[in-house]
């Protein structure tokens, strides 16, 4: 297996403003290419944390997703970052993971925080989602996953577990 290169991306956002946070992002990973296998971007990175899924939700032909599929093939690299998506009738904080070649896997965050509410502006996600980048089997994950090991404990079928979070500013 080969070395697998991950940048993490972390930044401030601009609350609620999905266009200008992708601008500030495409700003941030303009000078990656060629240097990284797998980029990593927040929780809800096009949002901020927030329980406006209703107003905020993308689809997944939306542009968030496009952003994410030109940004991949721009950089030669696979994204991973969260977003607030519409899909089924339901709103989820949805991990998506696009490769260079524009295949998009979505991994629906199984563990929602109550003490924000959450549980009540997203439907919870079901399945494990297992990704292979460059040889490497990955195990996606979002934010308060982390609180529940026995969810993600490795079964054989993962080499690396990758969760994105969006915690407040005093943690």
């Amino acid at each position: 297996m080969r070395d697998l290169r991950v940048t993490l991306v972390q930044s401030m956002l601009h609350w609620e403003d999905a266009k200008a946070n992708r601008a500030m992002f495409s700003e941030k990973l303009a000078s990656l290419k060629g240097t990284t296998d797998l980029v990593v971007l927040p929780e809800m990175f096009t949002t901020g944390f927030s329980m406006r899924s209703k107003e905020l939700a993308e689809t997944m032909d939306g542009a968030t997703v496009m952003w994410m599929k030109e940004q991949a093939d721009r950089l030669g690299a696979a994204i991973y970052g969260s977003v607030i998506i519409a899909d089924g009738g339901n709103h989820f904080n949805r991990g998506l993971f696009v490769t260079p070649s524009g295949q998009v896997t979505g991994y629906d965050k199984r563990h929602l925080f109550r003490m924000a509410e959450e549980k009540d502006n997203y439907a919870r996600g079901r399945e494990r989602v297992v990704v292979d980048q460059g040889g490497w089997r990955i195990l996606l994950q979002v934010c308060y996953d982390l609180r529940f090991p026995v969810f993600a404990r490795n079964r054989g079928d993962y080499d690396a577990i990758l969760y994105v979070a969006n915690w407040p500013e005093a943690r």
